[in-house]
């Protein structure tokens, strides 16, 4: 049976799993970070208000997903849960992936 955790490319270009065990829940926790304030992220209106002082808005929301777009027209989405319990690490770098400067990823 295999195990979780993370795969790691080492610097002689070789790809190793390492153990992804925090706390017994086999799952690393992690938080998104607004730099400029050093808050993080604790709830969808959070996340929205920070986002929405750099140009995005909301473009599309269902029961399940909101979707924000940049008022500049660009052609980036940015999709998020709308129930925050549900905002894993794939839609925390989606966010600091379009706003390099502005947030990043911490493991606790």
């Amino acid at each position: 049976m295999a195990g979780t955790g993370v795969w790691v490319f080492k610097r002689d270009g070789v790809m190793q799993l390492e153990a992804d065990v925090e706390g017994g829940t086999g799952r690393r926790q992690r938080r998104l970070v607004y730099v400029p304030a050093n808050e993080t992220m604790g709830s969808l209106q959070a996340l929205e208000r920070r986002l929405a002082g750099l140009g995005w808005e909301r473009y599309y929301e269902d029961r399940a997903v909101v979707q924000l777009h940049r008022r500049d027209g660009g052609a980036d989405l940015i999709s998020l849960p709308r129930d925050f319990a549900r905002f894993r690490s794939t839609h925390m770098y989606d966010v600091v992936l379009k706003n390099r400067d502005h947030f990043k990823v911490l493991d606790n």
